[in-house]
């Protein structure tokens, strides 16, 4: 699946577009600490994988700057369970 990742700092969310539809998480960012407060994938995207690609772009981001993530969101927390 190839989508483009992009941290779009006006929103505070990052965002995954792929096939004309996009998922995010928002974000808030306080040191180095990055809280994921909400994933949301649109139905066209739900089932594809692309909001575990986005959460996995996120973690990589994450990782290259020394961020901890904090999810607030459910789905985040689950995901970062099984794969963090």
């Amino acid at each position: 699946m190839t989508g483009i990742f992009t941290d779009n700092t006006n929103k505070s969310r990052f965002e995954y577009s792929l096939n004309g539809s996009m998922a995010f998480a928002n974000y808030r960012r306080a040191g180095t600490t990055l809280y994921i407060d909400y994933v949301e994938a649109p139905p066209a995207l739900r089932g594809t994988g692309a909001a575990g690609t986005l959460m996995q772009q996120i973690v990589e981001l994450a990782r290259k700057e020394n961020l901890t993530i904090v999810p607030i969101c459910g789905y985040a927390a689950a995901w970062l369970s099984k794969h963090g």
